[in-house]
């Protein structure tokens, strides 16, 4: 046993991030992913720019985590979003803060930061294994694997899992080790989808004319909340930052209703001005376009509940405030992340098992969510950062 390694099962970034700390203070690491390389997630995240963080005031920062925020608060504390831009600076990636305020490499993308920060674990002695499934455990609490066909089983010092939640199953994060945790006295909250899109029975033009069109600079109101942002129109609905900013109370009542501010930025008063100076001639469209500068996308939402009131404060009411109807949210498999999880109950300050010693857990595994905007990211590397150092302190 004296020889034995850590293990660590999942390589997205709580899982890397576990591996760099605990190598770095000389422990033997070997790291399992099923996949045939290490964090797909991580890197489809580099698509839209790979937002790390976000760079708002602390208070403010925790309360995106909603229920979750009163256990994430000290991990959180551990490992700030200024430690986790120092990190990427250390590895190269240097970072900006863009005009939303969140946290983006200057590179814009995923793969460089990747490649260093492999280089680094492997100058650290981190073995990384891929393909290698992790099964369950045997009758004597070993890791079981099946690794490229082959079934191995390991009794390691401790070991950390982070095999993320249920969604992109494509990517390697499906949910299965659920049963094999629930077999073992862990309790864990149902996968509910999160920061996902909704399904709304849009009309025939708008569906066909304006699928994959953004709605930019807007605000959705639901009930109490208000979310800024940008939204997309898809065939079957809407998604986007300014609809997952939502995600939690939208889920709990769909269907439901929200409302979309095209011009959040002016008052009512000021809209109706503008409206009142539109050139007598010019069709709404055209007026809407010239006077407000809504975009083809915007002006279509406008008439999508039938032909617009052409009172000027009356249709600055509808601007203010388009009513939409969202039916349900799309299926897990298209959510960006999920909300479920091992429950805060099923582990200890140090995220440790209550029913399984020397087990602990860290990134989506855990019950907790999100919106995107570097939240995510940013929760999934401290809580890494937090389970590796209590594996160290233990």
């Amino acid at each position: 046993m004296s020889d034995a390694p850590i293990a660590i099962v999942g390589a997205g970034p709580a899982g890397l991030i576990a591996a760099e700390i605990l190598s770095a203070a000389g422990k033997r690491v070997v790291v399992y992913e099923r996949m045939p390389s290490v964090a797909r997630k991580f890197l489809m995240a580099g698509r839209g720019g790979l937002n790390l963080t976000h760079s708002e005031d602390f208070e403010r920062f925790l309360t995106r985590f909603h229920e979750a925020a009163p256990q994430l608060q000290p991990i959180l504390e551990g490992f700030t979003p200024t430690d986790l831009i120092a990190w990427a600076n250390g590895l190269g990636a240097e970072t900006f803060i863009g005009s939303s305020g969140r946290v983006f490499p200057k590179a814009m993308k995923a793969s460089p930061l990747l490649r260093a920060w492999l280089a680094r674990l492997s100058a650290q002695g981190v073995e990384i294994r891929t393909r290698a499934t992790w099964l369950g455990w045997d009758h004597e609490g070993a890791l079981c694997f099946d690794e490229s066909g082959e079934r191995k089983t390991l009794q390691p010092k401790a070991t950390l899992f982070a095999l993320g939640g249920a969604s992109w199953p494509r990517l390697g994060a499906d949910g299965s080790w659920r049963a094999a945790f629930e077999a073992r006295g862990v309790e864990v909250a149902p996968f509910q989808p999160a920061n996902v899109g909704y399904t709304v029975d849009w009309s025939e033009h708008l569906r066909t004319r304006f699928a994959g069109h953004a709605l930019k600079n807007i605000a959705i109101r639901h009930r109490s909340r208000t979310s800024l942002g940008e939204a997309m129109i898809t065939a079957y609905g809407i998604e986007g930052g300014a609809i997952y900013a939502l995600t939690a109370d939208l889920r709990a009542t769909a269907p439901t209703g929200i409302r979309i501010d095209l011009r959040p930025d002016l008052r009512l008063q000021h809209v109706v001005e503008k409206l009142r100076k539109a050139k007598r001639g010019d069709t709404l469209s055209s007026s809407l376009r010239k006077t407000l500068g809504l975009s083809p996308a915007a002006i279509a939402l406008v008439y999508e509940n039938g032909p617009p009131p052409r009172d000027p404060e009356q249709l600055t009411e509808l601007i203010k405030a388009i009513p939409i109807t969202l039916k349900a949210p799309h299926g897990i498999e298209r959510a960006i992340s999920t909300a479920g999880g091992v429950a805060w109950s099923a582990v200890d300050e140090h995220l440790q098992l209550r029913a399984i010693p020397n087990t602990y857990v860290a990134g989506e595994m855990l019950d907790w969510e999100a919106p995107t905007g570097g939240y995510l990211l940013q929760a999934s590397f401290a809580t890494g950062v937090w389970a590796a150092r209590a594996m160290l302190n233990r």
